[in-house]
């Protein structure tokens, strides 16, 4: 068995239902990840939102954790957090760092061996999720957490901020799971968004997790 697949049954272990279910009556968001591209793309509005959410999260004292880069949206939004004097905790792997990818103007630099170290780090030190535009790797860490949720391993707020409808097509492709009954409208409905940084993170903020029972069956007729 391989270390990634070891540290992840550690973690699973200490991941019980209720354990999630005792945090959530005493919930206090401190610190976000934010996943997003290591690229800027070519809409100068994701600079400008990954800016304006920076900005938002640190006048509410939410420390920023996120995949650790200096280049793209991920350093765009810690750069925007550290000069508004807040605090950024990055996670990236060692293959990164030795490709003088790394941050090194965060709070707290953590180097690790590997992508699924990362994930693991960032998901444990934070209290919500925000996704922003970005690609393959982007999609993944929030399908992870989506499913981690959806699984009661965790009762964190899950969201887009879906930056001139970047996600769209995605919300999409969910409600299409949701009315073909592959996906329960409650878990449909984790997944909160927002255009608007202010918005999305009073949303989570207001989160209310639901504990369900069963796996979802199709009606009968």
């Amino acid at each position: 068995m391989g270390a990634p697949w070891t540290l992840f049954l550690t973690w699973l272990s200490n991941q019980t239902i209720e354990h999630a279910v005792a945090r959530s009556y005493k919930f206090n968001m401190k610190s976000i990840a934010v996943y997003c591209g290591s690229s800027a793309g070519t809409n100068p509005n994701y600079i400008a939102q990954a800016q304006a959410l920076g900005a938002a999260m640190v006048a509410q004292g939410l420390t920023l954790v996120y995949g650790g880069g200096r280049v793209g949206l991920m350093g765009t939004i810690a750069d925007a957090v550290l000069a508004q004097g807040g605090q950024v905790i990055g996670v990236i792997p060692d293959f990164l760092d030795a490709r003088e990818l790394a941050h090194k103007g965060c709070t707290e630099l953590h180097v690790v061996k590997s992508m699924h170290e990362r994930k693991l780090m960032m998901a444990d030190r934070a209290d919500g999720f925000i996704a922003m535009p970005g690609g393959y790797g982007t999609l993944e860490e929030l399908f992870e957490v989506l499913t981690w949720g959806q699984l009661g391993l965790h009762q964190k707020p899950v969201a887009l901020l879906n930056v001139d409808g970047y996600y769209d097509h995605l919300l999409l492709a969910l409600d299409r799971m949701r009315d073909d009954y592959l996906l329960r409208a409650e878990n449909r409905a984790q997944l909160l968004q927002s255009a608007d940084p202010l918005d999305v993170l009073a949303q989570m903020a207001a989160y209310k997790p639901v504990q369900l029972e069963k796996w979802l069956t199709p009606p009968t007729t």
